[in-house]
């Protein structure tokens, strides 16, 4: 049924006129001192008939005089609002950016791929089987109630190439944000050099971490074309927590002649555990 039909219907289960919806629309309208709330005769006709579409300011009218959450009516016409920050990754794919604290928040961002944006946005920035089944669960393994009060996730934006190639831009990240303190390991290979998300001044990334007095140094991987870069220790700088998981792929969709920064990232990812 159709968005218009659904608000007829909507009235006449209430068993109002489109007149008498004027009139309250007009009361409506008069107490904020906005037209923009009035709802005229002609024009809830259209509407109902799906010739003109509401805008914020009626819909607001419309949810208070049938006693409908406004949420409700916005999302007959296919908008959920609970839905948003599911995109921002898909509207702004360039950035690193903190997404959840909450494990269920993440398993809803993986169920982003039945959505037509973001198969877009994956043919944008990945190669996958046309008939590759779609995520329904996180890559991640489930984690306990109490684990999971301390862990948050991140998403490794497509400029972002600090990590790269251990963990490639368009990544999902694990991060235990207990871990926020930087730690002096032995380590034998890069694998086991801890890895940090950091929020800076004007974004976050992932890395490499080193303190030098009060600067705290942003060392890439060693085959990353990024540079060193150098922070002022909390007040540039403040480490989110260690990362201790991560969803990248393996290879590099472009040909060898683009940069990296023009790369997309490959759908033959695999997931590992630090």
């Amino acid at each position: 049924m159709h968005a218009s039909q659904k608000l007829k219907l909507l009235r006449t289960s209430r068993n109002l006129t489109a007149r008498q919806v004027e009139e309250a629309s007009r009361r409506i309208a008069a107490v904020r001192s906005d037209k923009r709330f009035y709802i005229s005769n002609s024009w809830l006709t259209q509407l109902e008939k799906g010739i003109s579409e509401p805008s914020i300011c009626k819909l607001f009218s419309l949810s208070a005089i049938y006693q409908v959450k406004f949420d409700d009516l916005v999302r007959l016409y296919g908008v959920h609002v609970d839905e948003i920050q599911k995109y921002y990754t898909v509207a702004m794919p360039q950035s690193t950016k903190l997404l959840s604290r909450n494990i269920a928040e993440i398993e809803n961002l993986q169920s982003l791929s039945e959505s037509p944006g973001l198969k877009m946005f994956q043919r944008s920035t990945t190669l996958l089987p046309a008939n590759a089944d779609r995520m329904m669960h996180s890559p991640f393994p489930q984690l306990s109630s109490r684990q999971a009060t301390r862990i948050a996730y991140g998403y490794i934006g497509l400029n972002d190439m600090t990590m790269y190639p251990m963990i490639r831009p368009g990544s999902l990240v694990r991060i235990d944000t207990s871990q926020s303190k930087l730690q002096s390991v032995l380590r034998h290979n890069q694998f086991e050099r801890p890895i940090y998300f950091v929020e800076l001044r004007n974004g976050y990334t992932c890395s490499w971490c080193e303190l030098q007095g009060n600067d705290l140094l942003i060392i890439p991987h060693h085959s990353s074309p990024g540079r060193i870069r150098r922070f002022t220790y909390i007040k540039e700088a403040e480490i989110v927590g260690r990362v201790i998981g991560f969803d990248t792929a393996c290879v590099d969709e472009a040909p060898a002649e683009k940069s990296p920064t023009q790369q997309a990232v490959d759908g033959s990812g695999r997931f590992y555990e630090t």
